[in-house]
């Protein structure tokens, strides 16, 4: 199931959020709609915070989430790694876990 919401990393306007390349462009992640469809069940990406920015400082999407917010997950066991953090000590996104900082335990179904 999907479901549409607002685009994170324009907070729903559809316009680049930095003005980049000019005040009318449209916001590369929702293509200036405003709004994202997320397959169901999504969960706020802690490595941007759900805000759909680089954490790093960059003015780009967030390198997990493409920009969204969100990550689709159907993962709930913490990552043992970064302890849910989805970051890695360098601040890049944890190896184990892809920076979602949840992973799936091998063996075991998550439904």
């Amino acid at each position: 199931m999907s479901k549409t919401i607002n685009c994170k990393f324009c907070n729903g306007k559809g316009k680049d959020p930095f003005d980049l390349l000019s005040p009318s462009s449209d916001c590369q992640v929702c293509n200036g709609s405003g709004h994202i469809v997320m397959d169901e069940p999504y969960k706020k990406c802690v490595f941007c915070k759900g805000t759909g920015k680089n954490p790093l400082g960059a003015r780009v999407t967030c390198i997990v989430c493409g920009g969204k917010g969100y990550n689709n997950s159907q993962y709930s066991t913490k990552c043992n790694q970064c302890k849910g953090t989805g970051k890695s000590s360098d601040g890049l996104p944890c190896t184990r876990c892809r920076g979602i900082g949840l992973f799936k335990i091998e063996g075991v179904e998550i439904k």
